[in-house]
């Protein structure tokens, strides 16, 4: 039996019924004869999730009908979900898996089979304001328009719950920071804090999962992690998280940027190869990628970055185990005692269970500060969930996602902590966040360093398309009338701006050269909000707007209307009141993200501070000495 709403106390007048099976000439007839009940004609698709006209009660009327749908469609790509991430790769050698689990049924079968659904849903709906007056509604012509939409935006969802394991694997699989997490708290409260975030990782997925059950639908897709926040909040609450994304977006090039530089200039440092060099290098490289606008072109080497990722693991666990650390980076990009930098000078590895003193902290000598330097990479390591509400719009049946979500945060959160803590067991102080850098001997080094820059100029790739395409999407083509991006005039205007953003970030990156605390900083400005503080913003006034409702109110799909009986601060109060098991939590949950980002915030500037004030260790980038040359 359905479960789909009807019409909150609403008896549906004979001319919004007749309405609702007319022709567009019989619409015509009827708004000239005045007879037009003035039911509003709705625009379904990309363009019609930013409509500002359509009502909280209206996404979340239409999202429990696409929920049902779902449900009922489920037989269709059994064949790529029931086999879980297996079934995924399986089907990666698939030219369309969706299309070869369906190869039997007829496109005309398919839209035959939709209208009838729809219509009896219609029906329904109907029947409940009006009992005995209606039958079932019938097509007004051949083509069931309703059906034949939603097939189409159905067949671009094909992903299952195996992709998004391997999606938010690929994205968040950080691996390489986690011992630098161990250098500045210690085996105890590292591991703890893996946990913790892990838990609270896991958590920030689930209520933006819950959000997006709640609003998104084939009339009204959800696409971006901006539109909930639309939906929710307003226009200027989605114009500042898209702000804020381009922004971290922007930042994690200019991150990247400066990574790729110090591993350029370690490689190059037998000749002295200037330091400025290698950043021009690392941009010009990095320049190459605006041309393109399609993240099609990269899909190949995003597969073949995780087969890079799992030799490099191999590769530095086991040099690890055989030969200890190569002091240099970590000693000249922080704060560790300069003498330590040669292999015949340095101190003896240590590890601590504990914080460690002053004395063996890497970027801060501030024990507190230091913790949040951790927990800050920690932070950036577990970033990835700005990507779910993406990864979630390209799901056949997005009610699965928590499976892909557990396991691939329980499987995260092992190799973080397994990796973290072996490698620090063998480099302690020497730890350094872009690990491959401290590997010895200098040939493995060498080989560590190249597949870490191969890794690294992918993901620059693809924070700038991100980033760019939310910049020139949101701010270009929205507020200052850009042509479109997929049009001729769209794509020079592309490729004139691309040069001008990687240039910017080329000179934020050289400005703030301290790899470690560059990281930090982002991590605890933007990674800690953008996987714990917004996603509960975010859930929060879902749950509540949604339990603000009183009997009577609601979406009334005969005439477009919606029935709401109060407004303001007094809805938001009584929706908290009235859903305050949840609501609780998630404010507390909430506010502990944002105190975290502003205290990992301050942590990262105090290491900066550290770094480039009076006494500071490192050197800046607008100079040709090259931090690795040994002659």
């Amino acid at each position: 039996m359905s479960t789909f709403p009807g019409p909150m106390a609403v008896t549906a007048p004979t001319e919004q019924i007749r309405e609702t099976v007319a022709s567009p000439e019989e619409t015509r007839k009827m708004t000239e004869d005045g007879a037009h009940p003035g039911i509003r004609q709705r625009q379904w698709g990309l363009e019609a999730r930013l409509d500002p006209t359509v009502t909280f009660e209206e996404y979340t009327y239409w999202a429990k009908i696409e929920r049902e749908l779902e449900d009922e469609d489920r037989h269709i790509h059994q064949t790529v979900e029931s086999g879980g991430p297996l079934g995924y790769i399986k089907s990666y050698f698939t030219k369309n898996a969706y299309e070869d689990a369906k190869v039997h049924d007829s496109r005309e079968l398919q839209i035959h089979e939709e209208s009838s659904k729809w219509n009896e849903k219609q029906a329904a709906v109907a029947s409940d304001s009006d009992k005995g007056t209606l039958g079932p509604i019938p097509p007004s012509n051949t083509h069931d328009l309703d059906a034949e939409w939603r097939t189409a935006a159905r067949a671009l969802r094909n992903a299952g719950w195996g992709a998004i394991f391997y999606l938010i694997t690929t994205d968040i699989l950080g691996w390489s920071q986690t011992p630098y997490v161990f250098a500045n708290t210690g085996y105890g409260l590292g591991v703890g804090i893996f946990l913790l975030m892990g838990i609270a990782a896991f958590a920030s997925g689930i209520m933006i999962w819950r959000t997006f059950l709640g609003l998104d639908s084939a009339r009204y897709p959800i696409m971006s992690f901006g539109d909930p926040f639309f939906r929710l909040y307003g226009p200027k609450m989605r114009h500042f998280i898209n702000f804020m994304q381009s922004l971290q977006q922007f930042l994690s090039v200019a991150v990247l940027c400066l990574g790729n530089t110090g591993i350029i200039a370690q490689l190059a440092g037998s000749v002295n190869l200037c330091y400025i060099v290698c950043a021009v290098i690392s941009l010009v490289v990095g320049m190459a990628s605006g041309y393109m606008r399609s993240l099609k072109h990269l899909g190949w080497f995003c597969n073949f970055s995780v087969w890079i990722n799992i030799v490099t693991f191999i590769i530095i666990c086991v040099a690890a185990a055989k030969h200890g650390p190569d002091p240099t980076a970590a000693v000249n990009n922080g704060i560790l005692p300069k003498a330590w930098a040669n292999a015949a000078t340095m101190a003896p590895v240590k590890t601590f269970i504990d914080t460690p003193p002053a004395e063996y902290q890497p970027t801060d000598s501030n024990l507190f500060a230091a913790q949040f330097n951790g927990i800050n990479s920690m932070v950036y390591a577990y970033s990835g969930a700005v990507l779910f509400v993406a990864f979630l719009s390209e799901m056949r049946r997005p009610n699965d996602f928590w499976k892909g979500l557990l396991v691939a945060q329980t499987f995260i959160t092992v190799v973080y902590i397994f990796f973290g803590a072996f490698i620090y067991n063998y480099y302690g102080q020497y730890s350094y966040s872009n690990v491959n850098q401290s590997v010895n001997p200098q040939n493995l080094q060498i080989v560590g360093n190249v597949l870490s820059l191969l890794t690294g100029w992918l993901a620059i790739f693809l924070y700038f398309n991100v980033g760019m395409k939310t910049i020139y999407l949101e701010v270009g083509q929205e507020i200052f009338k850009l042509p479109p991006i997929a049009s001729k005039k769209g794509k020079f205007c592309w490729w004139g701006l691309g040069p001008v953003y990687w240039i910017v970030a080329f000179v934020v990156s050289m400005s703030v050269p301290e790899f470690s605390a560059f990281t930090n900083f982002v991590g605890g400005l933007f990674g800690l909000n953008f996987t714990y503080s917004f996603s509960g913003i975010m859930y929060l006034a879902y749950k509540i707007q949604d339990g603000a409702r009183l009997p009577g109110e609601g979406f009334d799909p005969a005439t477009g209307e919606t029935t709401r009986f109060d407004s303001g601060i007094k809805r938001w109060i009584r929706g908290f009141m009235k859903t305050w098991y949840i609501s609780v939590p998630v404010f507390i949950f909430t506010g502990s993200g944002l105190a975290a980002s502003g205290m990992g915030t301050w942590a990262a500037v105090s290491a900066l501070e550290a770094a480039f004030g009076p006494g500071g260790s490192v050197v800046t980038s607008w100079t040709c000495v090259n931090p690795y040359y040994s002659g």
